[in-house]
């Protein structure tokens, strides 16, 4: 059996996507959602199915010639550690300076590790995106957002 980058990218998508149904299946709900129709369980549960589809889709229909097998040469592994990094400081910003600003720092140095260098790209590419899905979730969809550890602890409440 021959195993390509699309084996494993389905094998990987797939993985994820069973862990985050497990875990979203162990969402906290509040006594008688159990018999709501949507829930806080419902949307991640239908991701989870969702991703499950999907990486079942890529490991089906993967490329299977001998000429696509894996190639480790010409992949920056650094780049992604750095990625992966700033995922792990994204979590720990959240708690501390809340989702807009955390959200804002992640995508601007994010572009940046990426290539992007110019400010004004930078910031255009990422305050819009941040603000506009913290006003969907906390607007539109009433949300609760904490705003933050630092914010309460300097302005109250």
């Amino acid at each position: 059996m021959v195993v390509t980058k699309d084996h494993i990218g389905g094998l990987v998508f797939l993985c994820l996507s069973v862990a985050y149904g497990y875990y979203a299946r162990q969402i906290p709900m509040f006594p008688g959602d159990e018999y709501e129709p949507f829930h806080a369980q419902t949307l991640p549960i239908a991701l989870s199915y969702m991703g499950g589809i999907l990486g079942i889709l890529m490991l089906v229909t993967g490329r299977r010639d001998a000429g696509s097998k894996v190639q480790l040469a010409g992949l920056d592994f650094v780049l992604v550690a750095k990625l992966l990094a700033l995922i792990v400081a994204f979590a720990f910003a959240l708690e501390w300076v809340g989702f807009l600003l955390s959200t804002i720092f992640f995508l601007v140095v994010g572009y940046w590790i990426l290539g992007e260098r110019r400010p004004k790209t930078l910031f255009i590419a990422s305050v819009p995106f941040a603000v506009g899905i913290w006003f969907v979730l906390a607007k539109l969809l009433d949300i609760y957002l904490a705003p933050g550890r630092a914010f309460t602890q300097l302005f109250g409440g």
